[in-house]
């Protein structure tokens, strides 16, 4: 029979034991940070139908929605976890509380052009909440304070939230009298660090914007300083749009309020460059940098919308969320080895038997132990010590608890530091406590 090779299409992550450990950790870190601040797990389909996922796609990103028909239904992979967050919310709302406080961490897909540090399929971890007809201003700090908690706990070294409000963009241009071109000037402008000053002004000058205008939008997006000053010169700048001092007005309290939840001033900064390119974004927007990795970008962005379930309820139902993309980050730390790889087993120790007329002992010694929550293995194989150390050895278990025909009859086990190399005679009911 001809032999098939094993492989994975380009743009998939698949990882070794020992790295894998390593992403389950992240995982978690992020789980657990997400549920002390009151997030409820969810967990939408992988798959939904078409119409009902590409209500509101198109561009770019319908190009790239991996898309099938199964018999008579049109279907597609989901690309993100917002689109179906705001379907869940439309379809159940009148079983859900407000405001509904979720988290969502799985799989997402998008048939891109797989590079470096980009991935078909990868991991988003979400976190949104959505009110019912009114959201509270608080909930803008209370979302960038969770993930000022989750970067504190991963420690992958400092890191800066970068905030800006697409009012105050939006209510300058309109000032400037562009208001009809925000969405494409926003687009462009979310595309500096990538492109660069010069291509932006070329890229504004296609767009009709005025020479004078551009030299004013460039200088405005420039202002720099400490948060307080920032809001002072944005206070002081003399636009009197509506729109620009209700979003300087919301800059200046979710500053206020993000003092309040502990998160210090060095690990948020305002910054008018920030202008996240999706249409829905309607206030305050976030991105998150590693300072010490800046080519890697925003890690972590998300924003204020309004208008989400727009495409599949009447009701008004503002939110706010924001969006790790583990896969990514995960892979590009891996690459800079800011994350190390763990051993290749979870295990704490492993039982050994030195033959067959002890198994019934190892296994109660096991189960001894797993009852601890110590998680434990037992070495079945009949076979010399040697490769049963061997075995540990290379799994990086710390201890292996060894049970011959003295252990055995004393109800015990000769437990091994592997890392000291020490070992010690320790009762079968203690075993747990000297591990722990």
């Amino acid at each position: 029979m001809e032999k098939v090779q094993p492989r994975i299409l380009p743009g998939f992550m698949e990882l070794l034991p020992e790295d894998q450990i390593a992403f389950n950790k992240m995982y978690d870190t992020i789980r657990r940070v997400y549920e002390k601040f009151g997030f409820l797990p969810i967990d939408t389909p992988v798959i939904e139908l078409s119409d009902v996922l590409l209500a509101k796609a198109g561009g770019e990103t319908e190009k790239q929605i991996y898309r099938f028909m199964k018999g008579d239904n049109d279907l597609a992979l989901r690309f993100d976890l917002t689109v179906p967050l705001a379907r869940y919310v439309s379809q159940h709302f009148g079983e859900l509380t407000f405001p509904f406080k979720r988290y969502q961490m799985a799989k997402v897909y998008r048939g891109e052009r797989p590079q470096k540090g980009r991935f078909r399929e990868f991991y988003q971890c979400d976190i949104d909440v959505i009110g019912a007809e009114e959201l509270d201003l608080i909930y803008d700090a209370e979302i960038p304070a969770v993930i000022y908690n989750v970067f504190k706990e991963l420690d992958f070294g400092r890191f800066t939230i970068r905030m800006n409000n697409r009012k105050v963009l939006n209510g300058f241009f309109k000032a400037l009298g562009y208001g009809g071109n925000i969405a494409d000037i926003l687009r462009i402008i979310d595309k500096l660090e990538k492109i660069g000053e010069e291509n932006v002004k070329s890229e504004l000058t296609e767009l009709g914007v005025s020479a004078e205008a551009i030299e004013k939008i460039l200088a405005f997006i420039s202002i720099k300083g400490s948060n307080d000053e920032m809001l002072q010169a944005l206070k002081a700048n003399g636009v009197d749009d509506e729109l620009y001092l209700s979003g300087v007005d919301e800059l200046s309290q979710v500053v206020g309020f993000l003092r309040g939840f502990g998160v210090p001033d060095e690990n948020f900064t305002l910054d008018l460059t920030i202008a996240r390119g999706l249409d829905y974004y309607t206030g305050t927007v976030f991105e998150t940098q590693l300072n010490d990795f800046p080519s890697m970008g925003s890690v972590c962005s998300g924003g204020r919308y309004d208008n989400l379930t727009e495409y599949y309820t009447t009701k008004k139902l503002p939110g706010i969320g924001i969006s790790i993309g583990l896969t990514r980050l995960f892979y590009q730390l891996k690459e800079v080895g800011v994350i190390k790889s763990e051993t290749g087993s979870l295990v704490k120790c492993l039982v050994v038997p030195m033959g067959r007329e002890y198994m019934g002992k190892a296994l109660e010694a096991a189960r001894v132990l797993r009852e601890a929550d110590v998680p434990v293995d037992v070495y079945y194989q009949d076979k010399g010590m040697k490769p049963k150390m061997k075995y540990a050895n290379k799994l990086g278990i710390p201890f292996v608890a060894i049970i011959g025909e003295e252990e055995a009859a004393a109800d015990s086990v000769m437990l091994k530091n592997m890392a000291e190399g020490s070992q010690e005679m320790v009762k079968i009911s203690e075993i747990s406590y000297l591990i722990k």
